[in-house]
Parts: structure tokens; sequence; C-alpha cells
């Protein structure tokens, strides 16, 4: 499966009010192993960023002034990111300016080139109910080393972006570039007998019982009451 890690930077938050991209970063993996086959444009917006967002990225419109306009760029993009599943963090942001620079080029919308899109903010708000699901916040939390990232980058927010997927779907603890002819190790192990083995049964104290049912009722709220043992209730009633 090819899979492209995908963030923007921007001149502001409304593209729809004429804001545009100034930064797009991508990453592969194929297969769950990084490529090293990345994209990565800065691009003139022929347009200021608004002084909320320079303080965000720090891109200044002077760093701007020489590099391509989206319409140079447009094709390698398209070919690049041409039948993989695309995953971002808050899809929905970077995918409306896309979406306004194809417009801008006569193009179709970024998901009729694409197989799919994948939005880590929600696999988070569903992995983690009730806390703060930023990139820095995943970072944190699932352990992933953030410490260079002093202002958004698109390229470096998209190759975070990776090992917190990965982190977060438990297919591999680190990401690893793929070595030609570098097989896989293989693992043998021997079979244990548990017949003869009494485990003990440790019955959850009356505290343990009450905290689990807060944490799940923090999970029915986040859901909307969408929770599989809440539909099994209503279902018996």
């Amino acid at each position: 499966m090819r899979q492209i890690f995908l963030d923007t930077e921007t001149t502001g938050l409304s593209a729809e009010g004429g804001d545009r991209v100034i930064e797009i970063g991508c990453v592969e993996l194929l297969h769950r192993k990084l490529t090293g086959n990345n994209l990565h444009f800065y691009l003139n917006p022929e347009r200021d960023s608004h002084e909320d967002a320079l303080r965000v990225h720090g891109i200044t419109s002077e760093f701007l002034k020489d590099k391509p306009k989206f319409v140079d760029v447009v094709d390698q993009f398209l070919e690049y990111i041409e039948g993989a599943e695309i995953i971002i963090h808050n899809a929905p942001f970077d995918i409306g300016f896309l979406n306004k620079e194809l417009e801008l080029q006569g193009r179709k919308p970024f998901t009729t080139y694409v197989d799919g899109i994948t939005d880590t903010m929600v696999m988070a708000k569903e992995m983690f109910p009730g806390k703060r699901n930023s990139l820095d916040a995943l970072c944190d939390r699932l352990e992933v080393d953030n410490s260079g990232r002093t202002l958004h980058g698109a390229l470096l927010d998209a190759e975070l972006l990776a090992d917190v997927y990965i982190n977060m779907t438990r297919g591999q603890d680190a990401l690893l570039m793929e070595v030609e002819g570098n097989d896989a190790a293989t693992v043998s192990s021997e079979r244990t007998d548990l017949s003869s083995f009494q485990l003990p049964v440790i019955v959850a104290s009356a505290q343990e019982i009450a905290l689990h049912d807060e944490v799940l009722a923090q999970l029915d709220t986040s859901s909307n009451g969408k929770t599989v043992w809440r539909s099994l209730e209503n279902s018996v009633a």
C-alpha cells in the first residue's frame, strides 16, 4: 500500500477569502516503510501572509518571491499523489486549500486524484477522547521526538505525522528506510504447555470498577451515545 503523509502551510486561514498555499510537504510510505521518495515545494503565493500565520510558520514574502507558483508544480504534484492514500492531520483545512489551488488552475478536486483520505485528527479523537490531539500533543503522548519543531514546516510536520501514525496504528515502533536486499530476520519460538498452570483471578476492587465506569461514561459522551455497549443495551431494551 502506498501512503502519502501531506501537510501545507498557508498565508492565512481562509482559502475562499484569498489565502494561498505557500508550502507543501509530502512523505511517502510503501508497505509501512519510509522510502525517502518525498516531495517538497515552497510556493510564491503572490500575496503576503497574515501576521498570525507568519508567527506560526515564519516563511516571509521575501523568501518566497523567487519560488515557483502553484501552476508551475501542479503537474508534478498530481503525478506524485495519484492513486495513493493521503494521510493528513485535520484534513479539511489542507484539502480546502488544495481544492482552491486546483480550481484556480481549472483542475478537478483533490480527492479525484487519490485513493482516499485518512484524517489522523479524527483517529486521535476516537483513540484519545477528551484529550488534546494537536500534532505536538500526539508527539508527546506517543513519545515521538518533535524537539526540532520550533516553527511549523510542511515537510517536517509530514515526517512527524508519519511517525505518529505508525505509533497510533501499532504497526511498528520506528520508521526505517527501505534497503534493497535487506531480508527480515526469521524468529522462531517454542510452544509452552500452560495446561498445568492455574492462573489466579484478580477481582477488581470497588474503586477500580468505579473508575472503569467513569471511563466508559466519558467514551459514551464523546461518541454521542454510539458506543457498542450502548447499542446492545438499547437492542435488549
